[in-house]
């Protein structure tokens, strides 16, 4: 340790957020030069190397194939796919010396599929799947939480290659599988979850998501059935509305109940009596157009589902001028005799009869509002969010929400990469076809920092043996353990040597805080009890073992933490 490169840190440095990247920061793990940009020291690089060895192992036994593609993309390769216009700042866009537009890579989808179009001729060429471990730059405009949103990343991306959707299911499956066995062995619970494939495209797509408070993503599961859902993309079943009459349309004055609530309050009904409205303007095709949303008023709008529904590549808030100039009124809008505006109704309103609904007037609602007959929705969807207590679309009970971190994710990209770039080959009947893609990635830097949040106490760290830097921490009051330390090293046993010239007691905070598995500790008291003092950082007690089997001893104990580790890797309940 008097050699290692990096020093701990007593107190946890302002601003952090979150108790695992603090302790990286105090273990000499991790240093920020940037915003959303990190160095990896030593003894993050090695356990980031032991996360590599993970990953390489699971790729190779789904058949992978490792490349190394990359960072720095010329601006037409995007172009071809249509992602250089339709992804936002976060895509870096440079130039050359040459004045060429350059972007700095986020995944490499297109480089791939240009790669496919040189390489694959025919059939017998499929399947194929490549991966590579590789730095990813995406200018995150809020990151946060040390590593596990940040800018500069290092991403093990896996692109598989098949002759036809039921060979994309079948490596997607095997794919799936293997990302348990990945984030099993590095012990970090993970669930798989539906998601919403993004810029990605495609047609489906899975997250993988560690359920903690620290996550921004809100996670949908139902514990009798296990469905489980990002909420970006849940389903629920929505409480109907009962059968009644169409009532005659009746303004009247509401002034002050600008809101859902406030309206309900007034009107002493439910807010499942109401409309809500929702002004937004949404980016199709490079241009943009005003969005009228409408959800019954004891839901909330979700806008990935409305984005989807409208083939938006974006979305914002409408301004007061600009709802204004359609017709409508913000606080005190409807659809009702609103023109030139995309109206979307959520799939509960048309079967809601008889809705309270704003007037476009200030100070003003109509009641007995209905679908079909007060206004027509250009697109009907389900655009509702499902949320804590939300029906389980496939059995019906009560849902729970917990926050989560997305540490991986899979999607089935389908042809429309190959068919950018004529990624394609010919049959048996030699009649040519496009590839068909899929695109799977986990970011390790985040993986790390997940491992760090589940794995630690008060006092540090507690790596579980797979990731861990060193496996054993060796502390000795004076020179007396250097003939122990060599034995382990002879072993292959990768030790973590505290030879400084420090108190027992600050040798023992930095064991804690660094979190090597096993612990030992040889001074003059140790030796008197026995031989050598052996302590698993995650318990409290300790035993005493003879110097002249300790070695064994150890060895032994690592073989047991290792077998724990593939004991508890689960089985997936939920395959695709």
């Amino acid at each position: 340790m008097s050699g290692l490169f990096g020093r701990t840190l007593r107190e946890v440095p302002a601003g952090i957020e979150v108790a695992g990247h603090g302790l990286l920061l105090r273990a000499g793990f991790v240093r920020q030069l940037a915003a959303g940009i990190f160095s990896y020291l030593p003894l993050a690089k090695r356990s980031l190397d032991k996360v590599s060895g993970i990953l390489r192992e699971e790729m190779g036994a789904c058949g992978g194939q490792e490349v190394s593609m990359p960072v720095v993309h010329p601006a037409e390769v995007w172009e071809r796919s249509g992602r250089y216009e339709g992804t936002g700042a976060e895509l870096v866009r440079l130039r050359d010396r040459r004045d060429r537009a350059m972007v700095l890579a986020m995944t490499h989808e297109e480089v791939v599929a240009g790669l496919v179009a040189e390489k694959v001729g025919s059939y017998q060429q499929l399947p194929r799947l490549v991966y590579q471990i590789q730095t990813k730059f995406r200018d995150d405009a809020r990151p946060r939480a040390g590593l596990i949103r940040a800018r500069e990343f290092t991403m093990k991306d896996a692109y598989s290659l098949d002759r036809n959707e039921t060979g994309l299911d079948r490596q997607y499956r095997a794919i799936h599988r293997a990302y348990f066995r990945i984030f099993g062995r590095c012990g970090l619970p993970a669930v798989s979850v539906g998601a919403d494939v993004g810029i990605m495209g495609g047609s489906l797509a899975h997250e993988f998501m560690y359920l903690s408070p620290v996550g921004e993503d809100t996670i949908l599961l139902c514990d009798t059935c296990g469905y489980t859902a990002n909420r970006q993309v849940a389903r629920f079943r929505k409480p109907q509305a009962g059968v009644e009459e169409q009532r005659p349309v009746e303004k009247i004055s509401t002034s002050g109940a600008n809101t859902i609530e406030a309206l309900a309050r007034l009107l002493e009904i439910p807010e499942s009596r109401t409309a809500k409205a929702v002004f937004l303007v949404a980016t199709v095709g490079g241009e943009e157009r005003f969005v009228f949303a409408v959800v019954r008023g004891d839901m909330d709008l979700n806008e990935t589902k409305l984005a989807n529904a409208v083939g938006a590549d974006g979305l914002r808030p409408a301004r007061a001028d600009e709802i204004r100039a359609v017709g409508a009124e913000p606080g005190y809008g409807s659809p009702v005799g609103v023109a030139g505006v995309l109206v979307v109704a959520d799939d509960a309103v048309p079967g809601s009869p008889n809705l309270v609904a704003g007037a476009n007037q200030d100070g003003f609602h109509l009641l007995n509002v209905n679908h079909a007959r007060d206004f027509e929705a250009d697109v009907i969807a389900d655009v509702a969010a499902a949320r804590e207590g939300s029906a389980c679309p496939e059995c019906g009970a009560q849902m729970r929400a917990e926050r989560g971190v997305e540490v991986g994710n899979i999607f089935k990209l389908g042809t429309r990469y190959s068919e950018a770039f004529g990624a394609g080959y010919l049959d048996r009947d030699g009649e040519r076809k496009p590839v068909v893609m899929g695109s799977y990635g986990i970011g390790l830097g985040r993986l790390l920092a997940c491992i760090a949040e589940e794995h630690r106490d008060e006092d540090g760290l507690i790596w579980p043996i797979s990731v861990a830097p060193y496996a054993v921490h060796l502390v000795s009051a004076d020179d007396g353990a250097d003939r122990l330390y060599e034995e382990l090293i002879s072993a292959g046993v990768e030790v973590l040597y505290d030879d400084r010239r420090e108190s027992l007691g600050t040798k023992f905070k930095d064991a804690d805080l660094i979190g090597a598995p096993i612990r030992l500790t040889l001074t003059t008291r140790s030796i008197e009890d026995g031989g050598v003092e052996m302590k698993l950082r995650r318990e409290t007690g300790s035993r005493v073992v003879p110097v002249e089997g300790a070695v064994a001893v150890v060895k032994q104990r690592i073989s047991d933490l290792e077998d724990e580790i593939l004991a508890s890797i689960p089985v997936p309940t939920n395959e695709p």
